[in-house]
C-alpha cells in the first residue's frame, strides 16, 4: 500500500501538466495581417458604416452566424458584456424579475442588476446541474421578464420543457452558452436554443481570443438593439431613427480587430478541439468508473456534452469519508497546469458557492448604500441559505469538478489522474472518517 502524499508519501505526479494552448501559427499569421493593415479597430460611436466595426469583426460575425446556423452574430469584448447587452435588449424594466441559476459564474446572476431588475434564484437539477423547470415555475410572478439559463459544464439546458414554460408565461430566454460551444440538443446547437445566446471567448474556454464574447439571435429587432447597446446607443438613435428608446444607454463593448482575427481561426478549430476533449473524457471515465464512490456525469437525453469541466458526483456512503477530505488527498497527489500555476491544482470541491450567498445578495447592497434596487422594489426578497437545497448539496457535499481532460493531455497524463483517484480510494481509511 503506497502512502498518500497528504500524509507525507510520494506524489503520483511530479511534473506540471501541459498547458491548454489552442492558439498557434494560424492565429499568429492572422494577427500579423492585422498589424500590416494598421487597422486595430474601426468602430465609430455614431451612425456610420463603421458603426458595425472593422473587417475582421464583421467577418468573424458572419462566419459565426454561418457556423451556428443563425441569422445574427454580434461580437463584443466579453461574455459578461454580452449578457448585459441581452438583458437590456429584451426591454428589461427596473424592478422586473429575472430567474437565474445559483450555480454558475456570477455574471449570469448579476446581469439583471445592471438594469435595476431583481435576480430570482431557482434551484438546479440533481443530475444535469442546469436550472430545474419545476423550481423555475414556482418562482414566476407577474413581474417575471425572462429566464437566464446556463449550459453548465458543457451540457445544454432542458430546452424543451423550459422553453415551453417561457412561452406559456410570455418570457424571454437568454442562454448563457459560455461553457458549451458545439454542444447540441436534438441536433441543434446550444446557444441557439433560446431567444438570445451568449458565447465566451475568454482564455480558459474551449476556444478563445484572450477576452471576447459573441451574441447570437434569429430575431432582427433584438439583433439591432444588441448592436446599439454594444456601441454608444444614445449617440446613435436619433440619426438612425430608432424609436424604441428603452435601455438605449449604450456602452463600449466593442471587440478589437486582433481579437476578431484570432477568433476566426479558433472557430475553425472548435470541432477538433471538442473531439479531443470527448476522447479524453471517455478514457478518464473508463478508469475512474472502477471507483465505487464516483458517479460519472449524466448526459441529457438527445444531448451532446462538450465538457468545459468534468463534473463527478461523490457518493460519501461508499467511501466513509467526506468529499472534501477525499479531494484534498487527490490534490496532494497532483501538480498544477502550466501557465495556470497560480490557480493551484484544478480539482475542486463543488464549483461556485451558490451565488445568493455572496455578500451582495446577503446584504442587499448593489447601487449606493440603501439597498437599491431591492429597497425600492416594494417586495421582500429572500436569499437565505436553504432556498436552493440541491445547489447547496451539490456544492458543499456532492460535486467534484476538474479540468484535467483538456486537449493536449497525453494518455500518460490522464493515467496519472486516474492513478491519483484510485490511490486515494484504496487508502481512504488512512485519512479518517
Amino acid at each position: 500500500m503506497r502512502k498518500l502524499a497528504i500524509l507525507g508519501g510520494e506524489k503520483v505526479r511530479k511534473t506540471k501538466f501541459p498547458p491548454y494552448t489552442p492558439i498557434g501559427k494560424e492565429e499568429l499569421s492572422a494577427v500579423k495581417e492585422v498589424f500590416k493593415s494598421n487597422v486595430f479597430s474601426r468602430f465609430l460611436g455614431c451612425w456610420h458604416e463603421d458603426f458595425f466595426g472593422g473587417p475582421q469583426v464583421q467577418a468573424s460575425e458572419k462566419e459565426w452566424a454561418e457556423f451556428f446556423n443563425v441569422k445574427h452574430a454580434i461580437a463584443v469584448n466579453s461574455a459578461t458584456s454580452a449578457l448585459y447587452c441581452a438583458v437590456g435588449a429584451i426591454g428589461t424594466e427596473p424592478f422586473d424579475e429575472i430567474i437565474v441559476s445559483p450555480y454558475t459564474m456570477s455574471a449570469s446572476a448579476t446581469a439583471p442588476l445592471i438594469y435595476n431588475a431583481i435576480p430570482i434564484f431557482a434551484d438546479v437539477e440533481p443530475d444535469y446541474f442546469g436550472l430545474d423547470v419545476d423550481s423555475i415555475e414556482t418562482r414566476i410572478t407577474d413581474r417575471t421578464r425572462a429566464i437566464i439559463v446556463v449550459d453548465i459544464f458543457g451540457q445544454p439546458y432542458d430546452a424543451g420543457r423550459i422553453n415551453a414554460l417561457a412561452k406559456k408565461h410570455n418570457l424571454k430566454i437568454i442562454e448563457d452558452c459560455a461553457q458549451a460551444p458545439y454542444a447540441k440538443l436534438n441536433g441543434k446547437f446550444a446557444g441557439t436554443l433560446g431567444d438570445v445566446g451568449v458565447y465566451s471567448l475568454n482564455y480558459h474556454k474551449h476556444i478563445h481570443c484572450g477576452e471576447g464574447g459573441i451574441l447570437v439571435t434569429n430575431n432582427d429587432e433584438l439583433a439591432d438593439r444588441l448592436r446599439l447597446i454594444r456601441n454608444h446607443a444614445e449617440a446613435i438613435v436619433e440619426e438612425k431613427g430608432q424609436s424604441n428608446l428603452i435601455n438605449m444607454i449604450g456602452f463600449n463593448y466593442r471587440m478589437t480587430e486582433i481579437e476578431a482575427a484570432i477568433a476566426r481561426f479558433q472557430l475553425k478549430k472548435l470541432p477538433s478541439l471538442v473531439s479531443e476533449r470527448l476522447e479524453n473524457v471517455r478514457y478518464l471515465e473508463k478508469g475512474l468508473s472502477q471507483i465505487p464512490c464516483l458517479e460519472m456525469p449524466r448526459i441529457r437525453y438527445d444531448a451532446e456534452h462538450v465538457y468545459y469541466t468534468h463534473s463527478i458526483k461523490y457518493i460519501g456512503q461508499a467511501s466513509g469519508i467526506h468529499r472534501n477530505k477525499f479531494v484534498e488527498a487527490v490534490k496532494a497527489e497532483l501538480m498544477p497546469i502550466e501557465l495556470r500555476e497560480t490557480e493551484g491544482i484544478k480539482v475542486g470541491c463543488g464549483y461556485a458557492k451558490p451565488l445568493y450567498l455572496q455578500p451582495m445578495f446577503q446584504k442587499h447592497i448593489a447601487y449606493g448604500s440603501n439597498g437599491f434596487p431591492w429597497s425600492k422594489s416594494g417586495k421582500n426578497y429572500d436569499y437565505s441559505k436553504g432556498i436552493c437545497p440541491i445547489a447547496e448539496d451539490l456544492h458543499f457535499n456532492l460535486l467534484i469538478t476538474h479540468e484535467y481532460m483538456r486537449p493536449g493531455m497525453t494518455k500518460e497524463d490522464l493515467d496519472d489522474i486516474i492513478t491519483a483517484f484510485v490511490k486515494v480510494w484504496e487508502n481512504r481509511r488512512e485519512i479518517g472518517g
